[in-house]
């Protein structure tokens, strides 16, 4: 009973503004529906749909393939290839974004080294234009894939090597048993990343904007900013909600009453399998690809630009910046985290079905942009601040200001709805991997339910936890319009930071704090692989009784 009503306690605090949201249903908008469905609703629709398509297949085939290499296969770099893959992960959508066009450009380094050494003008040579729905999904792939190569390297981790040796016996070759077994058994790990990346590309604003695409998240810029049509914007992020409900629930239904836990006396781990020199070397090359484009080129780029600018990494308001972003990052991971194993467990424990649709609803914010999370957040909030104001200046004749909705607070609440998804996505499949047993056998031996989360599964979701929690800190760091939104005064953060130089063409200074983030973010990623690889892939054993 207590878990249950804790549980349906958090996530309807967390699902609170997600609610306001939807209370947008109530005010009739037909008049701007119309104007859509005659105008831009045709073309934004091919656009989600496009960027949707190349994005899941993109993070999907990169980071399940880069993911069983680096794990099941040994070849050269391969040990370093494996916290390299997460690289991308800390190079904002929007990041890449600007440093591909202005790379990429016909005035740009690239174009203009061709044309100075072939002697080209003007038409006389064909370039791939990135300014498509099909060039912003390549973009989206190139960052995003990580999320299914954390999820996928964690589940490929837990495997065991009992079953993958079986099928090899079984006359199964490498591509048929990875086909028949590993992926099977990875499979809610990566659906789960594949729906974070898919949720993320669905909520972006700043790479379609920049390029000219549009998407319903334009649509809804544009609805509040350029029509003022608060209820219009809400609506429309209604139809970003249905989406990501459609996304899970097809996931779920194809999966049916299949279980994917692994008994404990199967986890005998083994050493990975060496590759000949060519296998190798195409091993080496598939996984360097990526690397290479999603993090080496645009941070090089963005290098050059900053080094150009003058502007010294030491400056006291990218440090100022600097020190915000990573108190919030770090509180909000935390928060996040403690709450994805406290949903979790409690929807492992309680099977009733308004639970569990009470906690999927609350994980919908990721889907939602971060301008309507942060409207959706300051509503209640400021309410709340109404309330208190008033009762304070009744019983103590003190006025109490904005505690809730004008501090840090908010932020936090912000980031807590807008992210949760990222926790729940690494944490619940983590925990539904746990053979039941285990549960069963510590409760017939007098354990209680909160001593089994601590005993037991705290320390196997190690690894998952981690994941969880680096990626909130990340995905926080680059947050920017909620941030934009709900920051108090004076409070700056180094999103925010590259946001006004890139609004003013200042892709140099920009440049600078693009470079802060990705650094601040390269430790914690390292340590991430580190972690959930020393965790997941304990001392090899001989056999044995």
């Amino acid at each position: 009973m207590i878990w249950r009503l804790g549980a349906l306690a958090v996530a309807a605090v967390v699902a609170l503004p997600l609610l306001g949201i939807a209370s947008s249903l109530l005010s009739p908008q037909g008049e701007l529906w119309r104007h859509l469905a005659e105008t831009q609703l045709r073309d934004i629709a091919h656009n989600t749909i496009v960027l949707l398509v190349g994005v899941g297949l993109g993070t999907v085939v990169i980071g399940t393939g880069t993911a069983w290499l680096v794990t099941m296969c040994r070849f050269p770099g391969s040990r370093v290839l494996q916290w390299a893959l997460l690289l991308p992960l800390v190079m904002p959508t929007y990041i890449i974004g600007y440093a591909y066009a202005d790379l990429l450009t016909f005035a740009g380094p690239l174009q203009s080294g061709l044309r100075a050494a072939m002697g080209w003008n003007r038409g006389d040579y064909w370039f791939p234009q990135f300014g498509s729905p099909q060039g912003v999904a390549l973009l989206f792939t190139l960052v995003l894939y990580p999320y299914v190569y954390l999820a996928a390297r964690t589940a490929f981790l837990v495997q065991s090597q009992s079953l993958l040796e079986a099928s090899r016996i079984l006359g199964n070759g490498p591509w048929r048993t990875f086909l028949r077994i590993g992926l099977p058994l990875a499979r809610p790990a990566i659906a789960a990343g594949a729906a974070l990346a898919l949720l993320e590309t669905l909520a972006d604003f700043g790479t379609v904007q920049y390029y000219g695409i549009h998407t319903f998240t334009t649509a809804i810029y544009r609805t509040w900013y350029g029509m003022g049509n608060r209820e219009g914007a809400a609506q429309l992020s209604m139809v970003l909600i249905l989406i990501a409900v459609a996304l899970v629930a097809l996931e779920y239904r194809s999966r049916g009453r299949a279980s994917f836990t692994i008994a404990s006396n199967l986890r005998y781990v083994a050493e990975p399998v060496q590759l000949a020199r060519p296998a190798g070397l195409a091993a080496l090359a598939a996984c360097a690809l990526p690397i290479l484009l999603g993090f080496v080129v645009p941070t090089a780029h963005l290098a050059q630009l900053a080094l150009s600018s003058g502007v010294l990494m030491t400056d006291q308001r990218f440090i100022g910046d600097a020190f915000n972003s990573l108190i919030l990052a770090t509180v909000a991971a935390v928060i996040i985290v403690s709450l994805a194993v406290f949903l979790s467990y409690a929807g492992r424990l309680v099977r009733r079905r308004l639970l569990h649709r009470t906690i999927a609803f609350a994980s919908l914010g990721y889907a939602i942009p971060g301008a309507v999370i942060a409207v959706g957040v300051l509503l209640p909030l400021a309410f709340a601040d109404h309330g208190l104001d008033l009762l304070s200046r009744q019983v103590l004749g003190v006025p109490t200001g904005l505690l809730l909705s004008g501090t840090a607070f908010a932020l936090l609440v912000a980031y807590t709805v807008r992210f949760l998804a990222v926790g729940m996505a690494n944490v619940a499949p983590g925990l539904a991997a746990i053979d039941p047993a285990m549960d069963a056998s510590a409760r017939i031996l007098g354990a209680r339910p909160r001593d089994v989360l601590w005993r037991i599964h705290i320390p196997m979701l190690r690894a998952p936890a981690l994941t969880a929690g680096i990626v909130a800190f990340v995905e926080v760091l680059k947050e920017l319009p909620a941030t934009l939104l709900i920051r108090p005064f004076n409070f700056d953060t180094l999103a925010i930071g590259v946001y006004r130089f890139a609004s003013d063409e200042r892709l140099a200074q920009a440049a600078v704090g693009s470079i802060l983030i990705v650094t601040v973010s390269l430790v914690p990623v390292i340590l991430l692989s580190r972690t959930v690889a020393a965790s997941g892939r304990p001392t090899s054993s001989p056999r044995g009784p």
